[in-house]
C-alpha cells in the first residue's frame, strides 16, 4: 500500500469508527458548549493566553467572556496598549492596563459586531483612547476611519489593517507584526472573518446584502489575502465554540493558517459556488436581538452608569399589574428552585448559564421584562444583560418568591422526572410525549430515544403541534435549556408538565440507553437492534457482465489518481477525487447504483462503506480492485501510457472501444454540491 493510500485508508477507517463509538457518562456531553458556561468564572471576562516579554517591550493578552464565547485582547508596547473587540463592561482591561503601566490609547473595533454591545464608547469615555474602525463601517460615533493597508504605529508594534468582507461588509483583520520592521506577521487578529473551524456566517445583515453576495466575499477574502499567510502564521478570532456567529467553531483558543488550510471544512471548497453553497448552508437562527446589538455598535451605544445596576424595586402585586400589561417575568434561579415553586406565568432563565443570549432569544427586544430571584441574583441578572443591550429592566420581583407567597399571588411548579422513572415509564408504554428542545444536530447526534425535538428558540411557535391536554416531558444535556422550554410550556397552558432531572447527562450516568446518529443503540438496559448498512461487493466477472449486457443501469465512479485513471478504466466510467465522493451530496442522490473502484478495491470498500450510511441508493463496491479485473476478467492490462498534461478530475474519460460490446453512453458526473456542514 502506498504512502498516499496508507493514509487515505487510516483517516476513512478513522471516520468510520468515531460515529459508533460510545459517548461517555462524563459532563458535559461532547460539543456540548452550552454546558461548558455553567461555571460562575464564565460570566466574566477571563484572561485565557499571555505573551508578555518585559525586555522586548512587549505584551499580548487574550481574554474570554465564556458565555458570550467572545474573545477580545490587550497589545501592549512603548508604555501604550491597545484594546481589540473589547466587551461593553471594561473593567478588566482597566485593572491589567494599569497593572501592566500602560495607557490605553487606541481601541479598534474589526466590524460591527451583533452577538454583544462592545465597550469601545466605554473604554474612549474612561480613558480618552481613540476609536479605529474600518471607513466602510460608516461609523456613527466619533472615530478614526481606517481603508485596507493603513498602519497602527505604537512602541516596537505595527499593526496593518485588512479588510475581509465576508461575515460583514465592513469586516477587517488585524496583521500584528512586532518587531514592527518584521516582513512577516506575528499574529493575526482575524475578528469574524475566520474561526477555528468556521468562518463568519454571512446571513446577518437583513435584506441589505444577500448572504450568498457576503459569502462570494468571504471566500475571496481568503484565497486572497488569508490563505496567503504562512502556514505558520498563528491567528487569533473574536469567538469560538458556542457563538452563533458561525456553524461548528471550535473551543481552541488559537489555531495557525496551514491548520485551517488543513481542517476548516469551508475551506476545502476551491471553487466559489461550491463555497457559497456550504457557508449559507445549515445555519442555526440568529437570535432576534443580533440585528439591534449591531446597530448599536454601529452608532455608538450609550454610556452605562456600571455602579447603579439594580432595577427598580417592584411589589408583588404591581409585578402581577406589569404582566397583565405584557411585561415579561424572568426567573433567574436554577432549574430545580424554578420547579419547586415559581411566580406562574414566569419563563425560567437560569443565571449560571448562557443567560445574555437565551433571554435575547426568548424575550422581544423593547418588550418590558421583571426579574425574580435572590438580591444578589437579580444585580448579577441585570448587570449581564447589558451585554446585549437590555439596559432597563422595568423592575425586580422585592422579596422575591417568598414575598409573592405572601402576598397570595397565583404559584406554579413543575415536576421534576428521573431518569430512571422515565426509562420505567417508557418501557411500560406510559411516559409523556418527550420533546427534546436542543439543536437538532445535537438531538441527532445522541439523544435517550425516539423522541419529538423542538428546538428552544421555536418552542413558542412549534409547540402548537402538541395537545395542551396530553402529558409533556421536556429534555435537553443538562436540564437547563429543558427548564426554559417546560416554562414555555406552562406559559402557554399546557395542563401537565414535566422536566427530565438531570438531562441527558443523568440518564448517559445511569446506563440508560441512547440513540446515536446512526439510530444504533447504546447503553446497558435493552439496546435497539442495529442495522448496519454496508456495501454491496461486486465481482470483476459479474461488473464485466454488466457493463456488456447493461449499460446505462448503473454508475462507476474510480477514485483513484488521475494519472491512474488515464492509463486505464472501466468503459463509462467517470474520475472523481475521493474527498469529494465522500463530502458531495450528489453521489447519494439517484436511483440505479453507484459502483466505486480502485486499484486493490481497499479504498473503495472504505468509501462505499461511509456513503452507505449516508443513503438508501444501492451502493457497490468492485470487489479486488482493477487488480481483479484485469486478472479474473480476462482482460490484459494494458501497457504503462503517459500521464496527460492536466491530469483530468470530475470528468469522465473517452471510453476505451472493447472487442465484446459497445461502451456504454458515458455518464456526466454529478453536479457538485454543499456538503452541508
Amino acid at each position: 500500500m502506498s504512502n498516499s493510500y496508507g493514509k487515505w485508508f487510516c483517516l476513512i477507517a478513522l471516520v468510520l469508527v468515531l460515529p459508533v463509538t460510545r459517548a461517555r457518562a462524563a459532563s458535559p456531553l461532547p460539543g456540548d458548549a452550552e454546558a461548558s458556561t455553567h461555571g460562575d468564572e464564565a460570566a466574566s471576562v477571563q484572561l485565557i493566553k499571555e505573551t508578555e516579554q518585559k525586555a522586548a517591550d512587549f505584551v499580548f493578552r487574550q481574554y474570554n467572556l465564556a458565555v458570550l464565547s467572545h474573545y477580545s485582547y490587550l497589545i501592549g508596547s512603548g508604555g501604550e496598549a491597545m484594546i481589540v473587540d473589547p466587551a461593553r463592561d471594561i473593567s478588566r482591561y482597566l485593572k491589567d492596563a494599569q497593572e501592566l503601566g500602560l495607557k490605553i490609547t487606541k481601541v479598534y473595533m474589526t466590524h460591527s459586531h451583533a452577538d454583544f454591545v462592545a465597550g469601545h464608547m466605554e473604554i474612549a469615555k474612561v480613558t480618552g483612547a481613540e476609536i479605529i474602525a474600518n471607513a466602510a463601517t460608516q461609523a456613527g460615533y466619533p472615530h478614526k476611519p481606517v481603508k485596507d493597508g493603513d498602519a497602527i504605529a505604537f512602541g516596537k508594534v505595527r499593526g496593518v489593517i485588512v479588510t475581509t468582507p465576508g461575515h460583514t461588509p465592513d469586516g477587517t483583520c488585524l496583521y500584528v507584526y512586532y518587531p514592527a520592521a518584521e516582513s512577516n506577521p506575528a499574529f493575526v487578529l482575524t475578528g469574524d472573518t475566520l474561526f477555528i473551524g468556521s468562518v463568519g456566517r454571512p446571513d446577518l445583515m437583513g435584506e441589505g446584502m444577500s448572504a450568498a453576495a457576503l459569502a462570494e466575499m468571504g471566500f475571496h477574502s481568503w484565497k486572497n489575502k488569508l490563505s496567503r499567510l504562512p502556514d505558520g502564521t498563528r491567528f487569533f478570532p473574536a469567538h469560538g465554540a458556542g457563538s452563533l456567529c458561525g456553524a461548528h467553531l471550535s473551543d481552541k483558543p488559537v489555531s495557525t493558517i496551514g491548520e485551517q488550510r488543513r481542517e476548516n471544512v469551508y475551506l476545502q471548497h476551491k471553487d466559489l459556488l461550491s463555497y457559497v453553497m456550504a457557508v449559507i448552508d445549515g445555519l442555526p437562527d440568529a437570535p432576534q436581538y443580533f440585528k439591534h446589538n449591531a446597530k448599536m455598535n454601529h452608532d455608538g451605544p450609550p454610556l452605562v452608569d456600571w455602579e447603579k445596576t439594580a432595577p427598580p424595586a417592584l411589589a408583588a402585586a404591581d409585578v402581577l399589574a406589569q404582566g397583565r400589561k405584557g411585561a415579561w417575568l424572568i426567573d433567574v434561579r436554577d432549574a430545580k428552585a424554578f420547579a419547586a415553586s415559581h411566580p406562574q406565568g414566569a419563563i425560567s432563565i437560569g443565571i449560571r448559564g448562557r443567560f445574555e443570549t437565551w433571554t435575547g432569544i426568548m424575550i422581544p427586544w423593547g418588550e418590558p421584562f421583571v426579574l425574580a430571584g435572590s438580591d444578589e441574583e437579580v444585580r448579577e441578572a441585570a448587570f449581564r444583560l447589558k451585554r446585549i443591550g437590555y439596559d432597563a429592566p422595568a423592575g425586580f420581583l422585592q422579596g422575591g418568591l417568598d414575598a409573592w407567597k405572601q402576598a397570595k399571588q397565583p404559584v406554579g411548579s413543575l415536576k421534576l422526572l428521573k431518569p430512571q422513572e422515565l426509562h420505567r415509564q417508557v418501557q411500560a408504554g406510559t411516559a409523556p410525549i418527550i420533546v427534546d428542545v436542543r439543536l437538532p444536530s445535537e438531538w441527532m447526534a445522541l439523544r435517550i430515544g425516539n423522541v419529538l425535538n423542538i428546538p428552544l428558540n421555536k418552542m413558542f411557535t412549534d409547540s402548537k403541534r402538541l395537545s395542551k391536554d396530553m402529558p409533556v416531558l421536556t429534555v435537553c444535556n443538562s436540564a437547563y435549556r429543558s427548564s426554559m422550554g417546560a416554562s414555555v410550556l406552562l406559559k402557554q397552558g399546557f395542563r401537565d408538565v414535566l422536566n427530565m432531572e438531570g438531562g441527558s447527562e443523568a440518564w448517559i450516568a445511569a446506563g440508560l440507553p441512547t440513540l446515536s446518529a446512526a439510530g444504533t443503540g447504546t447503553g446497558s438496559a435493552a439496546a435497539p437492534m442495529r442495522a448496519v448498512r454496508l456495501p454491496d461487493r461486486i465481482a470483476a466477472a459479474e461488473i464485466k457482465r454488466m457493463l456488456m449486457d447493461l449499460p446505462g443501469t448503473f454508475e462507476v465512479v474510480d477514485v483513484r489518481p488521475p494519472a491512474q485513471y488515464a492509463d486505464f478504466s472501466l468503459p463509462g466510467s467517470m474520475n472523481a477525487d475521493i474527498a469529494d465522493v465522500i463530502a458531495n451530496p450528489a453521489y447519494l442522490n439517484g436511483v440505479v447504483p453507484l459502483v466505486i473502484v480502485d486499484r486493490d478495491g481497499s479504498l473503495a470498500m472504505a468509501v462505499g462503506g461511509i456513503l452507505a450510511q449516508k443513503t438508501l441508493r444501492p451502493i457497490k463496491v468492485l470487489f479486488g480492485g482493477l487488480e481483479a479485473y484485469w486478472n479474473e476478467s480476462g482482460t490484459p492490462q494494458p501497457p504503462a501510457a503517459p500521464a496527460p498534461a492536466t491530469a483530468p478530475v470530475f470528468k469522465p474519460a473517452v471510453p476505451a472501444p472493447t472487442p465484446a460490446a459497445p461502451a456504454p453512453a458515458t455518464p456526466k458526473p454529478p453536479k457538485k454540491k454543499s456538503a452541508g456542514c
